[in-house]
């Protein structure tokens, strides 16, 4: 028997902008409020996940590396313990921007379910680096992508990461979306 497959985006909706994060040398969620959370057991084998996101950062003089990455988790667990479903090679950003646009577009796929399911991702990040008008592109990871473990049996937040490595970054994101492909 065939099954019926949808593309559904996973809310909330988000309507406003993130909280912008200043930190240093440390990962900050960058997700706007309230989180994107994917209910307990509706990840099965083969399900994927689409994001897009788009944001502004700022930079100064002495602008520093950052990295961006899209992470998941269980709902109450800070991003700093999250799995990493897909996260670009620090990137030296350009000196001395102001509200420079930057977009994730990616997809993961589950390669199991339960209480160790698995998950593997890759993301595309434009605009971070280069002197041209539309910057340029980096691809997350950079090297082959790894599966990671996941509990599908639990809610699970997926959130857009940064780590900024000098404080004078701002990091704030305009639109976080999900799509569930089950």
């Amino acid at each position: 028997m065939s099954r019926q497959y949808w593309i559904s985006p996973v809310p909330p909706i988000h309507v406003a902008d993130s909280t912008a994060y200043t930190g240093t040398a440390a990962l900050g969620d960058i997700s706007p409020a309230p989180a994107i959370v994917i209910p307990a057991n509706t990840l099965e084998i083969g399900s994927r996940l689409e994001f897009n996101v788009f944001g502004r950062y700022t930079s100064a003089a002495t602008p520093g590396t950052a990295t961006v990455g899209i992470y998941i988790a269980p709902t109450a667990t800070a991003i700093g313990s999250a799995a990493v479903v897909a996260v670009i090679s620090a990137v030296t950003l350009p000196a001395s921007q102001t509200n420079r646009t930057f977009r994730i577009e990616g997809n993961a796929s589950v390669r199991a379910h339960g209480t160790a399911g698995s998950i593997i991702g890759c993301i595309e990040v434009t605009n971070l680096s280069g002197t041209s008008p539309n910057g340029d592109t980096q691809l997350g990871p950079f090297t082959a992508p790894t599966a990671v473990t996941i509990d599908t049996t639990q809610a699970l937040s997926v959130r857009v990461g940064a780590t900024p490595s000098v404080t004078t970054q701002s990091w704030t994101t305009h639109y976080f979306g999900v799509r569930l492909v089950n």
